[in-house]
């Protein structure tokens, strides 16, 4: 039988990095996601901006590791980058490792101010170096029933 020989990570594991609606932690410390989600969907009627209003979203990110060879505290930070590329907040954590399986999880609480639809990502670190991306795609849509559609193609008709 073979024996595994990989190198071994001097830093912790992610085990896990959600983003949720909601977060359940029982007396012995298990976790339930509730509603996990990678997508934001805003809609408006037919009389709608053209361009997305800022919206505010509660979501909750969840965040794993487990210790491994690592022993003592570490700073872990997520920030949030829009679709224009701008960084458009940042929160920072300690975070205690005590070694082998055991690990250490974030929840984070979030009111967020999403400004523009596409694509925002919350970037992951420890110690200042990049560990995940975690995407959350905000989409617009103006809705628009059909008989506002047959006036609006009426209109255009005459």
């Amino acid at each position: 039988m073979e024996t595994r020989e990989i190198e071994v990570s001097k830093e912790p594991f992610l085990a896990m990095a959600v983003l949720c609606e909601r977060v359940l932690e029982e007396k012995d410390g298990v976790l339930s996601l509730i509603r996990i989600v990678d997508r934001l969907v805003h809609a408006a009627g037919p009389e709608g901006p053209e361009e997305m209003p800022a919206i505010l979203a509660k979501l909750v990110m969840v965040l794993g590791f487990k210790s491994g060879a690592v022993h003592g505290k570490r700073t872990v930070t997520v920030r949030l980058v829009d679709p224009a590329n701008e960084v458009k907040g940042e929160w920072t954590f300690p975070v205690l490792f005590e070694g082998e399986d055991k690990g250490a999880n974030l929840i984070i609480n979030m009111s967020l101010k999403l400004e523009k639809e596409g694509l925002h990502w919350f970037d992951v670190m420890l110690e200042k170096k990049l560990v995940t991306r975690v995407p959350l795609r905000v989409v617009y849509m103006r809705v628009v029933s059909e008989s506002s559609q047959k006036t609006t193609t009426q209109s255009t008709q005459a």
